[in-house]
């Protein structure tokens, strides 16, 4: 779920805030001007100072206020459309909704529609693609969790659509509503390349690539983060998967607090998800089998065990192991949907 921080500097803007944080889409956390605050929400009396140290922390910032304002105050921080926070800014009415940034890929469009549909407001989305209803690769990249492996061509994809151009698809994976914009011919200028493969069928391709990988890890009570870290990057080297197809980690609940496992989730930024014993015993595949580890754990194998448990899907590294540390990875299922959204 998208965290979002709603920011507001008025009682009237304050009275919006608790509509918006009562959202089931998102997370939201709120914060007041000091004068114009209450017991749920967080106080800063310098708005400058409060977005310089939220702007990297949240999925999105929602500003009840004027759009001078907002715009402003994130200006020396915008960075790129591939990391930016979706931002959004609303009157302190609620009449309208307005993504300023990061609209696709942040998923600020969609958002904005989202809140507009919770207050009974206009969202006032201005990209090219979504007012003319056409494809948009940023959007359809963000929802189906796909990495966009170039910018510049993304871009060059987008203005061929609005131009009238068909644009190609090769995908190593199945798909459903395929918009007008796309065909699967392959006899285009212009087209999208969806897979891990070094392939690139059209003369202008996008290859988007999917971020579909649970790694498996297992360790020894007190293994620190560089082994971890070590092995798994040596390990999906050797295997030629990219650290940035990685979405989550998997492991036996008995390790959610080895301080190694967690520093290392925190540094990539993965979700951590934990399996009792039991739960991991019961996942069917074939697995190699350690009477030692199963004597420690109550499991026979913890890290490809947890990989496919969490995925459910296949194996596609199988154990490695060094310094107290095992790994595998197992790619989740994936079917992609042209029609799917980011919210």
């Amino acid at each position: 779920m998208m965290r979002a921080a709603v920011i507001s500097l008025t009682e009237s803007g304050r009275a919006l805030s608790l509509r918006i944080a009562k959202a089931d889409f998102i997370s939201a956390e709120r914060f007041c001007l000091q004068s114009h605050s209450d017991f749920g929400s967080r106080c800063f009396n310098d708005l400058g100072g409060l977005v310089s140290d939220i702007f990297p922390k949240y999925d999105a910032l929602i500003f009840v206020c004027a759009c001078g304002i907002a715009v402003r105050t994130i200006a020396p921080h915008i960075q790129s459309k591939s990391t930016d926070p979706a931002v959004i800014v609303t009157d302190e009415g609620g009449r309208f909704v307005i993504p300023l940034l990061s609209g696709h890929i942040g998923g600020a469009n969609a958002l904005a529609v989202r809140l507009a549909e919770l207050l009974g407001a206009q969202a006032a989305v201005t990209t090219a693609t979504d007012t003319g209803g056409h494809f948009s690769p940023d959007s359809f990249a963000a929802a189906n969790g796909l990495i966009i492996t170039d910018m510049n061509k993304a871009k060059a994809v987008a203005a061929a659509v609005l131009e009238g151009e068909k644009i190609g698809l090769v995908s190593e994976y199945d798909y459903v509503g395929l918009p007008k914009d796309i065909t699967a011919d392959t006899d285009c200028k212009t087209g999208l390349y969806i897979g891990s493969s070094d392939k690139s069928p059209f003369e202008v391709t996008l290859k988007l690539v999917p971020k579909n990988i649970v790694l498996g890890i297992g360790c020894k009570r007190g293994t620190d983060f560089s082994a971890v870290d070590i092995l798994v990057r040596m390990a999906l080297h050797t295997a030629g998967i990219p650290m940035e197809r990685v979405s989550q980690v998997a492991t036996i609940d008995i390790k959610k607090n080895e301080q190694g496992l967690l520093e290392f989730c925190q540094k990539y930024g993965f979700e951590l998800r934990t399996y009792t014993a039991r739960e991991l015993m019961e996942t069917a595949g074939d697995f190699s089998s350690s009477m030692f580890v199963k004597k420690v754990t109550g499991v026979d194998n913890v890290c490809e065990r947890s990989a496919v448990k969490c995925s459910g899907g296949k194996l596609i590294l199988r154990k490695k192991a060094a310094n107290g540390v095992t790994v595998a990875a197992a790619e989740k299922p994936l079917v992609l949907d042209f029609e799917r959204k980011m919210l």
